[in-house]
């Protein structure tokens, strides 16, 4: 078996499928590196759904939370403190960002959608960094010109 104490390679699944299988259960989650493709986590059922079950109360709560205070003034005071990069954002800016994360959760939640979330912290941090750099956030604000023409895409 592999030497890393919570990852075991894809020959060692195949060799020992018990054993590493026993080692995921007594450690409750267990790393399957491939060398030629993604790694993947070997994990028992009820674990994993007791995870799915925290991440919708979870999501669930931010939901109320804006549903009781339309402002999401703790929300929005918190997510400086989760995502410090959000500082160079506007404050409608952080508010849409807000709102956005937390209906990206909930479809992670309710709908297993789970690239949503990542997808929207990315693009967010994405937007802070430009403006944090002022040359390239004056640069993105100027006017373009040219060509306009729909992009062609090839399959």
């Amino acid at each position: 078996m592999s030497t890393t104490a919570d990852a075991v390679t894809f020959s060692d699944l195949s060799r020992n499928p018990k054993s590493v299988a026993e080692r995921a259960a007594r450690l409750g989650r267990l790393r399957v590196t491939h060398r030629d493709a993604p790694d993947f986590y070997l994990t028992a059922a009820d674990r994993e759904e007791q995870r799915d079950e925290s991440l919708t109360t979870a999501s669930r709560i931010f939901l109320a939370l804006m549903k009781h205070d339309p402002s999401a003034r703790a929300l929005l005071l918190a997510m400086p403190d989760v995502f410090p990069w959000a500082r160079h954002l506007s404050t409608e800016e952080v508010r849409a960002f807000t709102v956005e994360l937390v209906n990206a959760l909930s479809d992670a939640a309710e709908l297993d959608l789970d690239t949503n979330a990542q997808e929207v912290i990315t693009n967010w941090r994405a937007t802070a960094q430009i403006k944090a750099d002022h040359t390239e956030y004056k640069e993105a604000l100027r006017p373009t010109s040219g060509n306009f023409d729909p992009v062609k895409v090839t399959p």
